[in-house]
């Protein structure tokens, strides 16, 4: 059975004598320390000294340092970098300032499930991972809401890892929500299949292909974008707000009736077959080693598909039919 942690299931108190570094003061790195910082808990920022986002932490009014220097100072490390230098700097710049009874703290278990970080037996490593992006943690934390996170212990050293990894969801106002109890390696491994077979993979893919069918039987590409790609967000926000039958509800029953006779003519046998196949290659370990392998290359095969994407004339077509609808900008 599933479970499902609220507020009165934390307790801040079991950091409120400890020193928090967010390693990365990014998007995420920010959204969590300034949360945790508004939560009355002690918080540093660890990153390259003098750049962007160094500054942005020191404007937020949290002192920076280097990663070096954070990891000695502090007794909870919160690595919130890109998951293909997580390996490199704690290597270099955490491992050697790790003490015994530190928490080693995660938002994606990319590192652990694969074993790029390998901690000593007598730390802590715990992971906590809110369900939204950086800017959302922010906001609904400001508003005296909450994003839903996972939580994880993947070693209890201490005996007190889940509580203050717990603590730590509550600091960052994930407890609001709701915090559901995972393993590093179902959150490695569902998330790495998400993305890759639906949320970005998968969801790429067919607006292309519904774009180039459209196209290439002869439709105008303009017509063809907006119904290939840029109505795709109206459908996906009804989902989100409600659920399948919330959209179902709020589409024609044309589209209804065409969807549901249709649909499992495009996502058939043949698609469960690869998506067992990709969840296969994520869980050997095979898909980590190929991208371990790329980023050290130095993302050879990457760059190439973002050229070959930016090239694509659903990129074209679509350009020019948002430079009509301002109102997308980014504010």
């Amino acid at each position: 059975m599933v479970k499902i942690y609220h507020d009165q299931d934390a307790d801040l108190k079991a950091l409120s004598d400890k020193t928090i570094a967010i390693v990365g003061w990014g998007n995420q790195g920010h959204a969590q320390g300034e949360n945790l910082k508004d939560s009355g808990l002690n918080v540093i920022a660890a990153d390259i000294p003098g750049s962007r986002a160094w500054k942005r932490a020191e404007a937020d009014g949290v002192k920076a340092m280097s990663v070096a220097d954070a990891a000695r100072a502090a007794d909870y490390i919160q690595i919130l970098l890109p998951d293909e230098y997580q390996g490199k700097i704690y290597r270099d710049e955490i491992a050697p300032n790790l003490e015994e009874g530190n928490v080693l703290g995660f938002s994606h278990g990319f590192n652990i499930r694969y074993f790029q970080i390998v901690p000593p037996e007598n730390v802590d490593v715990v992971m906590v991972a809110p369900k939204g992006p950086g800017d959302l943690v922010r906001r609904t934390y400001q508003e005296g809401k909450g994003v839903p996170c996972l939580v994880a212990v993947e070693q209890d050293h201490s005996g007190e890892a889940k509580r203050k990894a717990l603590a730590y969801a509550k600091g960052i106002g994930g407890t609001r929500a709701g915090v559901i109890e995972t393993t590093f390696t179902e959150e490695t491994e569902t998330d790495l299949f998400g993305e890759q077979v639906d949320l970005c993979g998968g969801v790429t893919e067919m607006i292309k292909a519904a774009f180039e069918t459209l196209v290439d039987a002869g439709y105008q590409p303009e017509i063809a974008y907006f119904e290939a790609c840029h109505e795709l967000k109206l459908i996906v926000d009804l989902i989100y707000e409600g659920g399948f039958m919330r959209m179902w509800n709020n589409v024609s029953n044309t589209a209804e009736y065409g969807g549901m006779t249709r649909g499992h003519r495009i996502i058939n046998e043949q698609s469960r077959e690869e998506m067992l196949d990709i969840l296969a290659e994520i869980q050997s370990g095979e898909f980590a080693r190929e991208w371990i392998l790329e980023s050290q290359a130095g993302l050879p095969v990457k760059k190439s598909l973002e050229k070959m994407e930016s090239e694509h004339p659903i990129e074209e077509v679509g350009a020019q039919l948002r430079a009509m609808m301002p109102w997308l900008e980014k504010k």
